[in-house]
């Protein structure tokens, strides 16, 4: 489809037709010619996913086409960028991955487009095992079709770079008494909590690092007092000595499967 220069696509987004879209049995796919470049998911960054929410990461490629064909006519080819891993590309293709949503092909010369869009992650049905939090490689599902219709080759091929696709964290907290009177002591209790995406809910994140981090009042600026490290069920507490009003937070830095998370700052009154 061709409007005011660009070209667009719309991929299939949920369920078995969006397997059926990615369908590339080895034994039918031929070279196609088209090569893709240039694919940045998410400007470069970590792709953070909780436990319901959908995420549409954005995608930018550059397809380059084979001769014969042009840039401005998507009827006769196309290039679905995907994400999979612990399969070959080929595999990753027939299963599905993590496949593009909605995205739009600007012409720039004859055989060459830069396309924008996005992904699409649903982890209610994307994501099933927590070992999916693990880094992702890309793929590309590349078709051309004959100047007469129907199917003339199509080959999925791996392209450069990589994703890392992580577990949604969350952190609480509690800090009481409230007053207290100062030099008093201060019990700052809380949790670390992380996506489980195979029960669909967040479990308590055990064994991790986490700063206590207090800002005075009136100034914008939290700074760390202390660490501790969370329990097996994911719980926080450590104690303090009051000395001025202010707010207390926990904040966990990230690991290499799960995001960041800082709590909401609990204001203590100090008297």
């Amino acid at each position: 489809m061709k409007t005011s220069g660009r070209t667009s696509a719309a991929g299939v987004v949920v369920g078995a037709l969006a397997l059926s879209a990615f369908a590339a049995p080895a034994a039918q796919a031929a070279e196609t010619g088209i090569t893709v470049s240039r694919v940045v998911v998410n400007g470069g960054k970590s792709v953070i996913v909780g436990t319901s929410e959908e995420k549409e990461p954005p995608l930018t490629f550059r397809v380059t086409l084979p001769s014969g064909y042009t840039s401005a006519d998507m009827s006769t080819w196309s290039a679905r960028p995907f994400l999979y891993h612990g399969t070959t590309v080929a595999k990753g293709a027939e299963s599905g991955g993590l496949r593009t949503g909605i995205y739009t092909c600007y012409p720039t010369t004859p055989r060459i487009a830069d396309c924008e869009g996005s992904l699409y992650i649903d982890p209610r049905y994307d994501l099933d095992s927590n070992n999916d939090a693990t880094t992702w490689k890309i793929g590309v599902l590349t078709q051309l079709w004959k100047p007469g219709g129907g199917l003339k080759a199509e080959q999925p091929v791996t392209a450069s770079g990589t994703v890392k696709v992580k577990r949604w964290a969350k952190a609480t907290v509690n800090a009481s008494p409230e007053p207290v009177t100062k030099g008093g002591t201060i019990t700052v209790t809380g949790s670390l909590k992380r996506a489980d995406w195979v029960k669909h809910t967040y479990t308590g994140y055990a064994g991790k690092s986490v700063s206590l981090q207090f800002r005075k009042k009136g100034s914008s600026v939290y700074s760390t007092v202390k660490t501790a490290t969370s329990s097996s069920t994911g719980a926080l507490r450590t104690t303090v000595k009051a000395s001025v009003d202010g707010y207390w937070r926990w904040s966990f830095g990230g690991s290499s499967t799960s995001g960041t998370a800082t709590a909401a700052g609990d204001f203590v009154d100090v008297r």
